[in-house]
This record gives structure tokens, sequence and C-alpha cells, in this order.
């Protein structure tokens, strides 16, 4: 597969500055975790780079553990807690994603707060042209991927336990209110195009207000596919997600079908042949989406919500670029990642002025 298949599968040894104390983590587990035994191993996973993720093994079975990275952090990044709370009451409702089953505030056992949860087998697809597999297979997958963010834009959240998860409304203003103030803390030098969206983003909102569960980011690689059938068994990564906007959640998803080869992460699906390859076009996905939420109308302003996810990206990846230049970035990637918030800004400042015309 893919050179970002090599990358970032499976776990290997714990990375340097990550490493747990053996003993108070088994105890931990001995008196929180239903029927666990011991002894205790220990691997990382190469993927997780944000909040470090951990493979568990013992006699009675595996388990995955997330923790918040160690060192200074960014206010509100990294929210493990809210990660185990949105996963217990999905876990409720049949949504896929793994099963919780412990929150540890206590930093003496880790160094960090962390959570435990079921470890889910089944590949995980780094490239967004699912290499290896037949067009039919690919067309299902990306059919259960678009319906399971329907799903997840249906639920209602207050019937879930989730009503005090976010604030309904005004998410766009927040959003970018939030995005920018954690890009100047991190900021490492001066990029023009993230300053003209910062100042056009909070003028040109669309009036369209609805609130749902939001994912944050909703990706391929975030996802757990069965090992032999075309469709996806757990969702993961929810440190982004919140009661937020559906379609900034929907056209971040979309994203795939936009971005251009930066030297991060997959090269998306912009030049790809999507009729050979059985993937849906961007257009043909996005009427896919609304069909499933009850949009008659499409999605009205397409360009400002392409212009906010390329900001919002390149904010976010401007954190790990401050989080290298503080000394606790938890990727060796990271420095590569931080060289792709400029022509991100620069993509998105292209969608704001086609937004405009």
């Amino acid at each position: 597969m893919g050179s970002r298949q090599d990358q970032f599968s499976g776990s290997g040894a714990v990375r340097h500055g990550h490493e747990l104390d053996l003993g108070r983590l088994q105890a931990y587990l001995q008196s929180h975790v239903e029927d666990f035994s011991g002894p205790l191993a220990i691997r990382q996973f190469r993927g997780g780079q944000s909040n470090p993720t951990y493979l568990l093994e013992s006699p009675s079975g595996s388990y995955v553990m997330r923790r918040k990275p160690p060192g200074q952090l960014l206010k509100s990044a990294h929210a493990v807690d809210r990660e185990f709370q949105v996963l217990s009451a999905l876990h409720g409702t049949g949504f896929p994603v793994p099963k919780p089953l412990a929150l540890c505030t206590d930093e003496t056992v880790a160094g960090t707060m962390f959570y435990i949860m079921e470890y889910v087998q089944g590949r995980v697809f780094w490239d967004l042209d699912l290499p290896g597999l037949t067009p039919a297979e690919r067309s299902a997958i990306y059919d259960h991927v678009n319906r399971l963010l329907a799903d997840l834009h249906n639920l209602d959240y207050s019937k879930i336990g989730l009503a005090e998860y976010g604030k309904p409304g005004n998410y766009f203003a927040r959003q970018i209110s939030r995005w920018s103030k954690q890009y100047a803390a991190s900021e490492t030098q001066r990029i023009g195009a993230m300053d003209e969206l910062m100042q056009w983003l909070p003028g040109n909102i669309p009036d369209d207000d609805s609130s749902s569960i939001v994912h944050g980011d909703y990706r391929l690689d975030n996802m757990i596919l069965h090992a032999t059938e075309p469709r996806v068994i757990a969702v993961l990564d929810w440190e982004l997600s919140t009661i937020g906007h559906p379609l900034g959640d929907f056209t971040y998803h979309l994203m795939a079908w936009q971005m251009p080869d930066l030297g991060i992460g997959s090269a998306g699906l912009l030049n790809a042949d999507l009729k050979a390859l059985g993937i849906p076009s961007e257009e043909e996905y996005v009427a896919l989406y609304c069909e499933r939420t009850g949009r008659k109308n499409g999605i009205p302003h397409r360009d400002f919500y392409a212009a906010y996810n390329f900001f919002r990206i390149a904010a976010i990846l401007q954190g790990i670029a401050g989080r290298v230049r503080d000394g606790t970035a938890a990727s060796e990637h990271a420095e590569k990642t931080a060289r792709a918030v400029a022509p991100l800004a620069e993509l998105g400042w292209t969608y704001a002025r086609k937004a405009t015309r």
C-alpha cells in the first residue's frame, strides 16, 4: 500500500518522552477495568499523533489508551475527557465507536489524564484511493462513510445526554474566534493569507444556523473498517467533537476531494480517476449527504465553507508548529506538517475571493 499506510499503520515501541509507569497503570486497570488481569505489555500506535495512543495487551485481552500529551498545552486542546463523554453517549445509540471502559483524571497514574477503551480490530486505510480494493468495495465504503456522518448529524443530541456538550448556534463565529486566537498563540511566522482570512471570515458567515453533534475531524483514516467487509466498524478520534454546525463538519470531510498534495497526509482525491476507482465525485457525494439529511436545496455558500475549513486546518497545524517550537510536539513528522500552514492558508484565501465574486 502507499507510504502513509507504511508510515502510520500498526504499533511500535513507546516513543521517547511518552513512557508510562507499567506498575501504576496495571494497578489502575485491575481496579477500574472489569475482568482485567495482568501482566501488562504496552506498545504505541504510530497514528494518533495529537493524543498519544497506546495498545495495552494482557491475558484478559487488548485495550487502547488515549492520553493527553505531556508538556504545556493550549487551553481546551487534547480534551480526552470530552472524547470519553461523547464515546459513552454514542456507544449507547449503536453508532459505531469503541466501547469506553474507564476515564482517569488522576495525573499521578500516567502523568496526564487518559481513558481506556476496547480495542477494535480491523483495517485502517491511510490512503483515500483505498489501494488493493475493487471499485465495488470502494463505492460501498464511501457510501457507508457518507451515511454514518448523516446519521451522526441526524441524532438528537439532547436525548442521548449531550445537551451540555457544546453551545448550539453561532458556531462559525465562535470557531473562527477560537482558531484565530489559537493561531495567534502558536504563530511562528507572519502569513498574509491567514491575516486576510481572519478578517474576512467573520463578516461572511451564511445565515443557516443548524446544530448537531459534529465529529470535527471526520476522515477515512480516523475509522476502522471491517476486516473483510466494506463497512466501518468504529469511528475514532473525537478530540474535536462538539455541538456545532453539521455543514462545517461535512464540508471539512469534503476536503478529501479538494486537497492538493502538500506533502502532508494523503494527497486527496483531487486529480484521481474517481470513476475508474469506484469513488463518487464531490457533487455525487454532496447529493447523497443532502438526501440523507433532508437538505433539499443542497449546500449554498460552498466557497465560504471551503475557505473556513482551509483556515481551520491551517490553524490546527500551526498549533503543531507551535509545539515544535516549544519542544512538545508528539510526532516526528510535525515539522513537515508545520510547513503546510502557509499553502493551506493560501488555498483558503483563494476560496474566500471566489465567494465574494
